[in-house]
């Protein structure tokens, strides 16, 4: 379980090969790792002689206003994946590793690996998330939509860092997903039972996110109203 130090602990041994984390967790519903949690795993693995593995597809290429999640905890992984931001949407992946693991011929093998097109187009996205500042806009855009989030009647526990935020959907309005994108054509993605995903453009600015906040609160007086 996430942030349960104990039951690490006691999952972890000399025998352990690597652990594998999220720098936030996506999928299952943007779920933040701590700070002291991160960086008890790093120390367990140190101690343990386990490799740890860090998976940047979501989270990283500045999405959290860090280029990635785990820099916030200021630890080092062996092993960074990451993919989508990449290419900005043309299909590329990539991994990091640390040089402390030595490769060999024959290590990595792969049929796709080096596609020149793919390369430019990473090249590309790296410039423009240079030229643009979209990391530093990253992390003002995000804190900005948190604030405004945080004001909204119903909303609760708003999650995430940067432009990958969370939040759950109350109770009195279950289809608030398909209310966006039916009357307001944004959107958004989602996590089961009940949580919307938030993970915009990074060049999107605070007038952008003033439209998707208006179509929410127009939602959400609504059904407190009702």
């Amino acid at each position: 379980p996430l942030h349960d130090t104990a039951a690490f602990d006691a999952a972890i041994d000399q025998k352990t090969a690597a652990v594998i984390i999220e720098g936030i967790q996506g999928v299952a519903g943007i779920h933040v790792p701590t700070n002291t949690f991160l960086q008890h795993i790093a120390r367990q693995c140190q101690t343990n002689g386990a490799l740890l593995i860090l998976d940047e597809v979501q989270s990283g290429y500045g999405r959290t206003g860090k280029f990635f999640a785990h820099q916030h905890a200021g630890i080092q992984p062996h092993i960074i994946t990451t993919a989508k931001g990449m290419g900005n949407g043309f299909p590329i992946g990539g991994v990091l590793i640390h040089p402390d693991i030595k490769p060999w011929a024959g290590m990595l093998g792969t049929t796709f690996g080096g596609n020149h097109l793919a390369c430019v187009a990473a090249l590309s996205v790296l410039q423009v998330i240079e030229q643009q500042n979209l990391i530093q806009n990253a992390a003002v855009v995000g804190n900005y939509l948190i604030d405004q989030l945080t004001s909204l009647n119903l909303v609760k526990e708003i999650r995430g860092a940067g432009l990958m935020l969370g939040f759950d959907v109350p109770n009195e309005k279950p289809t608030l997903r398909n209310e966006l994108l039916t009357q307001h054509n944004i959107l958004t993605g989602e996590a089961k039972p009940n949580v919307i995903r938030l993970l915009p453009s990074l060049a999107t600015n605070k007038q952008e996110a003033d439209i998707f906040l208006r179509a929410m609160a127009s939602i959400l007086n609504f059904a407190e109203v009702a």
